[in-house]
This record gives C-alpha cells, structure tokens and sequence, in this order.
C-alpha cells in the first residue's frame, strides 16, 4: 500500500511539474483576428496575418525589438550596395547558415524564388515589389548557393528597398515544399494560406478560422526562446479579452478598452503597455466618377463634419493622436498641419455648393476594435452622428474585417472607416499607397487618380537629398489633405495589458512582436 501511495504521490508531483512547465512555455494571446485572411506571407496584408508571419518566416533583413532606426542581418548575416555605371544599384546579400521547418536548408535559390513569387502571385503587396522597389521576375540571382545578387533600377532608392525588405512580403519560403503544393499555377497559395514553410522560430500547428491560430516552437530555428507554444486567440470584443484576462484564460490582451486599460494601469496583477504605433485610423471615400465623394466639395464637407476631439477625448481617452496628414508622426517628414477645424456650418455650405444637402451612402464598418482599442461599432456611430449633423446619412453596414477588406480592395466601399500603417518605417510606406493611383492601394481602392499626388510620390521616393525630399513630401501631404479621398481621424496608441508575470513582450511600432523573446515567470 505504502509503496502505491508513493507511485501514485510521484506521478502526480510529475504531472504538476509538467503542467506547471506547459503554461510557462506556453503564451496565450486574446486579440482581433477578424482581419485575417491567409497565411502566406508574399499574399498577407492585414495587421493580424503580419504579426503571425513574421514569426513564422524570416527576411533577408529584420528591425529588432522597438528599434525601427536600421536595418539589422536576419537571413543576410551582411550585404553591400554597389552603385552601377547606369545609375541603378546591385545589393549583394551573404546568406548565413540557416534551416527550413521541413530541414531542407535556405539557399539562395530559395530568396529567388520567393521574390520571383511576390511578383508572379499579384498578391495585395505586391506593388512594394514591382512599384516601389521596381522589381521584375529576374532582378533576383543567384551567384551561388549563399550569395543573392538584386539589381535595382536607377528610378527606385535602394536603402528604401531594404527597409521594404523586413515587411513579411519578404519573408523566404522553402521553395522545394511549396513548389511541392502548386495547383494550377498558383505558386502553392493554396496550401501555404493555411500552412508553412519558413525558417522562423515557429511552425503553424493549426488554424482554426474564427477561432484560433497556433504555433509551435520550430526544432530547426536559429531563435530559440522560452516559449514554445504560441495560441491566439480570436477575442474581437474588448470586453472577451478582460473577461478572459481576468480569469487567467490568456495571458495577453490586445484590445482593451480605454477605460480598462487605464484601470489596469494601477492593478498589480497586470502590466499595461501604451505601444507606439505609425498606424492611422481614417475614412477613405470612394471619389471615382460617379460615386458619392467624387466632388472634392463634399470629401472637405466630411473632414469639417468630423469631430475629431470628440474622438480622442470622450472614445479614445487620450489614447490617440490628432492628425490630418498622411505621414506619421515618428516618420521623417510628418506635417502636424491642422487643416480642418469642426466646422458644421461650413461643412453645409460646402455640401449646399457641390448640391449634395441630402447624401445618402452606405457606410462599412468592422465588428471588431479600431486604433487605440475601441470597438469599431462606436467609432462608427460617432462619425455617423457627426455627418448626420451636416446632412449626410450613412447607414451602417457592420462586417468582420476581412470581409469588409474584400470589398474595400476591389473598390466597393462607399464610405469606410479603416486603418493603415506603413509596411517600412519610412514616409514611402504611406506616400505611395495613398499618394500614388498606380499603386493599387488606398488611393486606388478609393477611386482618386490624381496625377500630381502620383508624380510628387514618386519624385519623394527617388530623392537621396533629405531636405529635398522632406520638401516634396511637405507638398504632397497638403495636396491629400486638401484634396485626397481620406479623411485622417487619428494615430492611436496601442494599449496592451499583460498578466504581471509576463516579461520581455515588445510590440515595435510596425506593430511586430518576436514571440521567442517572450517568456513567463509564474
């Protein structure tokens, strides 16, 4: 009996040593995956599917931690820029020893063919490849099975083009798996939307759509940290993920209230994190011909109607920045230019002389949070009450992100209320997007072709002098305030809460977190 009683004592002090490790190798992360659309890291283009991907693939080069001010080695322990007889450029990356997740191991052809994949796929990120970095199927070679050589053209900035580097469009996939799952010409986006093939410090274990993502620690990654089992969990209601925290169900919450997380701020058990952000939050206006905001006279109507203080004291308490230019602030070049005031009677006149006094347009709105933490849901009611003021009525029309995302890329959103943040840490990151029609992004998803916005993006982006490029941009951001289809909101902070005990977790202000530096002291 004795000798039961100790097998038995035994195996439970085994099984509570085992479980005590599990949940300290183990992070549990309540946050917004409503955005999420696919996995792929040369297709991904949400905040959600960057945070997941960077930790599952990794780039030639990398930021690390907060710091957004150079470029670190990641797969390219070094690189040399070497200035062409034409004016155009050749990077020349030396790979260092690294291993896939599968233990094939990353060779140059590999960095080839993902960014050969970038550009053959057309994905939503693409137009970094081919309009920012003018990359075409062939500028990537490789001279041997550790060297990649990428020739730049002379009308593209090669310091911009690393920068663009460390966005997960970059990221390398193993080109023998994926090749391995090409259906029809697909480059192997199909498989790779919900699996991977990368040599980043995890693996994805499992998607479980609108539920759940989980990666585990990958055996053949040069990062290794503590954790080893990374779940996030889909909480898109503030309200879920204090539930949730407080309970001890997760470890991390993303979108606290404001109200919460200024209550969490003196609760010991928590530690309460006001990350920086590049993010905007904003309306973009669909100002295509024919469409509700074609008239600039009613897109300066809305950015008069909007009651931005109103925002950021009552919504967000203070978690959010007033802006109304393009460029964020902690980027070279920002411009805190105040050209709207709240101004309901001009806003009228203005809708009187372009005769829209009663608009009518259907407004897209996410069930999720917004920037700074608040649910989208009161967002919205609070513009649909500031242009209800002026005479516009926009019906709500409520959606999970990546539904409403569909359809604001292909066009088809009247009015919307979104966010956006620069996929470098470089004012290019917004300019050409939101300047530049050709683009394919946010000036084209809301129907604005304005030649001299596209001419002074793409002029700002070749300019090596900085005080001239400062002033190229200086005109540019007053040429979208005045006359842009975006009316900027603000640019919020980030409020995340953690249980006390756990350490180490940074979220830099392109919105990246390194799970494996992550660890837990319970």
């Amino acid at each position: 009996m004795l000798k039961r009683m100790l097998i038995l004592a035994l195996g439970l002090l085994s099984f509570t040593v085992f479980a005590q490790s599990a949940r300290q190798t183990t992070l549990v992360v309540g946050v917004d995956l409503g955005d999420l659309i696919t996995l792929d890291p040369q297709v991904s283009y949400e905040f959600s599917g960057s945070l997941i991907t960077d930790n599952l693939y990794e780039t030639l080069v990398r930021f690390e931690g907060a710091d957004l001010s150079e470029v670190k080695p990641a797969l390219a322990e070094s690189w040399s820029i070497e200035a062409q007889a034409d004016g155009s450029h050749k990077i020349i990356f030396n790979l260092r020893d690294a291993t896939f997740s599968s233990g094939n191991p990353v060779t140059a052809a590999d960095v080839v063919y993902s960014f050969d994949r970038a550009i053959g796929i057309a994905g939503p990120s693409s137009f970094l490849f081919t309009d920012v970095a003018k990359m075409a199927v062939g500028s990537t070679v490789a001279a041997n099975d550790k060297t990649v050589e990428l020739s730049v053209p002379a009308n593209a900035n090669p310091n911009i083009v690393l920068n663009l580097l460390t966005f997960n469009i970059g990221g390398i996939v193993d080109s023998k798996v994926v090749m391995e799952h090409e259906l029809d010409g697909d480059f192997g986006s199909a498989w790779i939307r919900e699996n991977s093939a990368g040599s980043g410090p995890y693996v994805l274990e499992r998607w479980d759509a609108g539920s759940q993502i989980i990666l585990t620690a990958n055996e053949n990654a040069s990062r290794v940290g503590s954790i080893k089992r990374v779940i996030l969990r889909n909480m898109q209601e503030s309200s879920a993920q204090q539930a949730a925290l407080e309970s001890g169900e997760i470890d991390v919450a993303y979108n606290f209230t404001p109200e919460a997380f200024n209550a969490a701020k003196s609760n010991a058990d928590y530690t309460a994190l006001q990350t920086d952000s590049f993010q905007m939050t904003y309306l973009g206006m669909n100002s295509g011909e024919g469409k509700p905001f074609a008239d600039n006279r009613i897109r300066q109507a809305v950015r008069y109607a909007i009651d931005q203080d109103g925002i950021i004291n009552n919504l967000l308490g203070g978690l959010g920045r007033k802006m109304q230019t393009i460029i964020p602030f902690g980027l070279f070049a920002s411009d805190d230019t105040m050209y709207y005031t709240h101004d309901v009677e001009k806003a009228k006149a203005l809708l009187a002389e372009a005769g829209a006094e009663d608009l009518t347009v259907e407004f897209l709105v996410s069930t999720g949070s917004c920037g700074g933490g608040i649910p989208c849901a009161d967002l919205g009611a609070k513009i649909q009450s500031d242009l209800a003021e002026v005479g516009i009525t926009a019906n709500i029309r409520q959606l999970v992100q990546s539904e409403l995302l569909d359809i604001y890329r292909a066009q088809g959103a009247e009015l919307v209320v979104v966010g956006w943040s620069p996929d470098y840490p470089d004012p290019d990151g917004n300019a050409t997007p939101l300047g530049d029609y050709n683009a394919k992004s946010l000036a084209w998803r809301n129907d604005w072709n304005n030649p001299a916005s596209s001419e002074l993006a793409a002029a700002a982006a070749l300019e090596s002098d900085s005080a001239k490029r400062g002033e190229l941009y200086g005109q540019l951001t007053k040429l979208v305030a005045e006359e842009g289809p975006f009316a900027i909101l603000y640019q919020p902070s980030v409020p995340i809460v953690t249980r006390a005990y756990v350490n180490d977790f940074i979220r830099n202000a392109q919105g990246n977190v390194d799970f494996d530096k992550v660890s837990k002291t319970e």
